[in-house]
């Protein structure tokens, strides 16, 4: 999160700001198209959406409410994916979220640098702000439930085949088991929200990935351990709790989550689990781990995310930025587009869709909004977490006030927000101070070990 807060100017330069909230109940699809194929008049467009998380839920509920045929699998809606649950601000509102959801609203933010130096990096947050921290198991659960409530068909079912069809305008075949019973599906679209291990990936030839692995433990503390956890979410960077990510603490209801990730040292991650407990046994001292999780985690998109009348939405597109680690938004944020993108290309579940509908009217404005995003991220990443000289660096750029608002605005509202070109030009001055002094205290550090 934090170098992806940090250098939100750059990040967002030259990218389109989050659309608003869409009322998809006032959707008008285009009324003609040269290239249309007319399904079977006696039913509506019909959609398997396969995986049932956030990206899943949010394309079901926009496909049911545009008047398309929706299915919606997920195999089993009592478990959700690993996760540290932080969302932004603007997300609650974009959709529609009731608070009720959020367990802790995080209103001091810490980043411990491998030295631990330890920032402050909430100071600039405004009386109204905060991050929000959810469980996945009730986020997804009340967004399956959403989208259920307009008219997707939610089958507890574990999907274990997709049929591709031989000729262009046959339908696709959904295999999946329920209640111990084989069954099948026939559709005419499928949206593969699936994960990083996607079945539909695989059923299309998306493409491989390379991932990162995120190990997490829940742990409940005593009373007064958990205060001091109230709304403070902690970061922490160093060689001992990853090699090129970082590790937190994130509270929930009821315990904290604490964590880390790697995509370099996958066989090493209980290691690095070891050394974030290690830099926070006097705060956790106490603790029961009561869940222990781990789950990979995609580190680029898919070369592959549309072919025929199949797409590919959050972890299964492979929608997670770098640095941040932030999937929640983006999942759900691609399902949505990617509804609405069917919705509008079937003129409301009418007429057929086609492999170029869906690049269209979804991949090609998910890229013209986001590909920058990925892009820089990518090249922050390299930068600042590649050693502890940058992350020394990183850390020390964070106790910048300008840096903080600037970042902020940026991470919770997914938007440019105005900032001042002469400060812009001292950050990045400072930028190079940092990792220059972060040089000279890294070298007395590795000479007083010898």
């Amino acid at each position: 999160m934090a170098s992806q807060l940090l250098h939100h100017r750059i990040l967002h330069r030259g990218t389109a700001p989050a659309s608003a909230p869409i009322d998809r109940r006032n959707l008008r699809p285009p009324t003609t198209c040269a290239a249309a194929v007319t399904p079977s008049l006696h039913r509506k467009l019909r959609v398997a959406v396969i995986g049932g998380g956030p990206a899943g839920s949010s394309a079901a509920e926009s496909l049911a409410s545009g008047g398309v045929e929706t299915f919606l699998f997920e195999r089993n809606t009592s478990s959700a994916k690993p996760c540290g649950g932080a969302i932004p601000l603007c997300m609650i509102e974009e959709f529609d979220l009731p608070l009720s959801l959020v367990d802790r609203k995080v209103t001091e933010m810490t980043i411990v640098s491998p030295s631990n130096i330890t920032v402050d990096f909430g100071k600039t947050l405004m009386p109204h702000e905060f991050i929000a921290m959810v469980r996945r198991e009730v986020l997804d659960s009340y967004l399956r439930s959403r989208a259920q409530s307009a008219g997707a068909d939610v089958k507890t079912a574990l999907v274990t085949e997709i049929r591709t069809p031989s000729t262009t305008n046959a339908p696709y075949k959904v295999i999946y088991t329920e209640e111990g019973s084989r069954r099948e599906l026939v559709v005419d679209v499928v949206v593969g929200s699936d994960g990083a291990n996607s079945r539909v990936a695989k059923a299309i030839e998306a493409g491989e990935y390379s991932c990162a692995i995120a190990f997490q433990e829940r742990i409940k503390l005593p009373d007064e351990k958990m205060e001091y956890y109230e709304n403070l979410a902690e970061m922490y960077l160093g060689d001992d709790v990853s090699p090129d990510f970082y590790a937190w603490v994130f509270p929930k209801c009821d315990h904290v989550a604490v964590g880390t990730g790697t995509v370099c040292s996958k066989q090493n991650i209980k290691m690095y689990q070891r050394g974030i407990r290690d830099r926070v046994k006097h705060k956790i001292n106490g603790g029961k781990v009561i869940k222990v999780e781990a789950h990979p985690i995609p580190e680029h998109p898919r070369p592959v995310r549309v072919r025929g009348r199949v797409a590919l939405v959050g972890d299964a597109a492979g929608y997670v930025t770098k640095c941040a680690g932030e999937g929640i938004y983006f999942a759900a944020k691609s399902g949505r587009m990617c509804g609405e993108a069917i919705v509008k290309a079937s003129e409301g579940g009418e007429r057929m869709i086609t492999e170029e509908d869906l690049r269209r009217e979804y991949l090609r404005k998910w890229d013209a909004e986001y590909v920058t995003t990925y892009k820089v991220l990518k090249l922050l990443e390299s930068v600042f977490y590649g050693s502890n000289v940058g992350r020394e660096a990183l850390v020390e750029l964070c106790g910048d006030e300008y840096v903080q608002r600037m970042s902020l605005d940026s991470y919770m509202y997914k938007r440019l927000a105005s900032g001042n070109r002469w400060e812009d030009l001292k950050m990045a001055a400072r930028t190079v101070g940092s990792f220059w002094r972060t040089q000279i205290v890294g070298r007395e550090m590795e000479r007083l070990k010898l």
